[in-house]
């Protein structure tokens, strides 16, 4: 009988080139579609609310963004991960000023320290985990969602973030279906998530609060 140990040599390595080919070609997928983006954003407010104990309110702050999103895995369904980090430095006194007694009082843009004035700096980072089937996506982890029904708010140094999973859907044509669970949510002003509540009926012993938002 005749052998052939070259020929089994080559269908061997043959095949476990194959192999090592198809994660590949996943990563590069997932590499060759992210993009990191760096911004920065300056932000300065200054309120004159005519009230004797707090009469005027003034800030001053930088921020810094980096925003890193992933490509999807190649194959019938993809994943992928998306992070977000900021932070955030005070470039003024910060606060209110003209509280009897205390030169500086916090004020909206950044966290308290243990002795109640406002912190000198402050940052957090999202992490979101995705995944993508057809023209169906799936997200967990830190959102910024822009619906009818919720929408982030961006109006001081860095943006409210909310937490929890998300659905969007466009597999029938014009028209996008979106459907989700937000559990927690990060203040404007903080690096800490608290639990969902109802605006304007969370107050003393009445309080009602929620952990979750469909």
């Amino acid at each position: 009988m005749h052998k052939t140990p070259g020929v089994h040599k080559k269908v061997v390595l043959s095949t476990l080139g194959a192999a090592l080919a198809v994660p590949s070609i996943a990563q590069a997928e997932f590499i060759e579609d992210s993009k990191a983006t760096l911004g920065f954003k300056n932000f300065y407010i200054n309120q004159d609310v005519r009230n004797e104990d707090r009469p005027r309110s003034e800030e001053w702050g930088q921020g810094f963004f980096l925003d890193f999103k992933s490509g999807f895995t190649e194959g019938p369904v993809g994943f992928g991960l998306d992070v977000l980090a900021m932070h955030a430095v005070r470039l003024d006194g910060g606060g209110r000023a003209g509280k009897a007694g205390i030169e500086r009082t916090p004020g909206t843009m950044f966290p308290l320290e243990s002795n109640g004035k406002a912190k000198t700096d402050f940052g957090r980072v999202g992490v979101t985990g995705k995944l993508r089937f057809s023209k169906t996506e799936a997200r967990l982890g830190t959102l910024l969602p822009k619906m009818p029904v919720l929408t982030y708010n961006d109006g001081r140094l860095l943006p409210q973030l909310f937490h929890g999973a998300q659905i969007t859907s466009n597999e029938i044509k014009d028209l996008t279906l979106t459907a989700g669970k937000i559990e927690h949510s990060t203040e404007r002003n903080s690096s800490d998530s608290h639990g969902l509540s109802i605006g304007g009926a969370n107050s003393g012993s009445k309080a009602q609060f929620s952990n979750e938002f469909y």
